[in-house]
């Protein structure tokens, strides 16, 4: 069963209903593709109800789907798993026996202004305990970094619930949590009916500077899931071991020093967000989703056949934060940046706070266009 939702459903996504005709639920969304000329399988309410509280797998493009899964379905071990992984410190609290020593503190959104920052122990975020895309986090290192973001919250927030339903952002509570070192990953995943996890697809995380917690640049390779899945799927397996979770998909944001993970964020029934699960489709051929709907795991070794010299990136193009969202962009001249394009979508500024999702593939020994996709503020694509 797929729900689907706003903001976004992507093309490879809308094909593989089509094809496969597998079960989607008759809503908004679902209707307006079918209005677009999309043979669907719809299923009404109560029977999408039905087959989700008799166990049958679920998945969604986007968490704004959540709620009518969480208002209209009956399944316990499905709703309590939807809960805790989409709030931060409930996972947090979940999972202290792992990290005992990892600090966090939750706080009101009153409360956040309240605080005195002299009794704080930094390097910290800052983010909402319910949250998306990074929308809402800072990374603190001082009182300027401090005063900065509390200044960037008052003038938002609400933007933020104009652009995303409260089960999606949910800027009434904060968390913050001691700054993880290390190099960040994000993981596609699922927990199977007995519980074991499997790994759809593994991307880094990387950073124009310490300061920066944008969605700028996620690059996958043969080499970095080959590299990474054992000892990312044993974490996961810990972590359910905890949680408890069957028939389960998830987008996992984690850290890794020295063989340590630690976690970020779990991002509940969905893979990486706004069809960047996609990346896996464009670079290797297989759609994530699939596999879990099918419960058929990815054949790596075809699936890498011959792109062992190959990178594959996935890019939200962030707005910068003086744009005002009148102005025109320019995707020509910015396609023209690259050697490679495999998919380039336009956003609407406006309700997704983005222009876009560039995905890339660049040679393994080239790192020129990642450089500048990763450094630019995009600001000379503006018209």
């Amino acid at each position: 069963m797929i729900v689907l939702d706003e903001p976004y459903v992507s093309e490879p996504l809308i094909a593989w209903l089509v094809e496969s005709q597998h079960a989607v639920l008759d809503n908004a969304m679902a209707q307006r593709i079918v209005g677009q000329g999309h043979a669907l399988d719809l299923v009404d309410a109560a029977q999408a109800a039905e087959r989700i509280n008799a166990g049958e797998r679920v998945y969604t493009n986007s968490e704004n789907a959540l709620a009518w899964i969480v208002e209209n379905t009956a399944n316990p071990s499905l709703t309590h798993a939807i809960a805790l992984f989409k709030d931060k410190a409930a996972m947090r609290r979940a999972l202290t026996a792992l990290d005992p020593d990892l600090f966090f503190k939750t706080c009101s959104i009153d409360e956040l202004f309240k605080l005195d920052f002299s009794r704080l122990e930094t390097p910290f975020v800052l983010k909402p305990s319910v949250g998306f895309c990074s929308v809402g986090v800072y990374a603190v290192r001082d009182r300027e970094d401090w005063e900065r973001a509390l200044a960037d919250i008052r003038s938002n927030a609400s933007s933020w619930h104009d652009r995303y339903p409260e089960s999606v952002i949910g800027a009434g509570s904060f968390i913050l949590e001691g700054y993880l070192d290390g190099t960040e990953y994000a993981l596609d995943a699922y927990f199977d009916e007995q519980g074991q996890a499997h790994i759809l697809n593994v991307l880094r995380h990387d950073f124009s500077s310490p300061e920066d917690t944008s969605d700028r640049m996620y690059v996958t390779s043969a080499a970095i899931v080959r590299e990474n899945t054992p000892a990312l799927t044993a974490w996961l397996d810990r972590v359910n071991a905890l949680v408890g979770a069957r028939n389960f998909p998830v987008h996992v944001e984690v850290r890794v020093q020295d063989g340590r993970v630690r976690p970020i964020e779990f991002n509940p029934l969905r893979f990486a967000g706004l069809g960047g699960t996609d990346v896996s489709y464009y670079g290797y051929g297989y759609r994530t989703y699939e596999a879990f709907l099918t419960d058929q795991q990815p054949d790596f070794d075809a699936a890498f056949a011959g792109k062992d010299g190959k990178v594959y990136t996935m890019s939200l193009l962030n707005a910068p934060a003086d744009a005002t969202g009148d102005e025109r962009f320019d995707y020509d001249a910015l396609r023209a940046r690259f050697t490679k394009v495999l998919e380039l979508r336009p956003f609407e500024v406006r309700r997704t706070g983005t222009y876009g999702f560039l995905f890339l593939e660049t040679d393994a020994d080239s790192a020129d266009e990642l450089h500048y996709l990763q450094n630019t503020d995009l600001k000379e694509f503006l018209r």
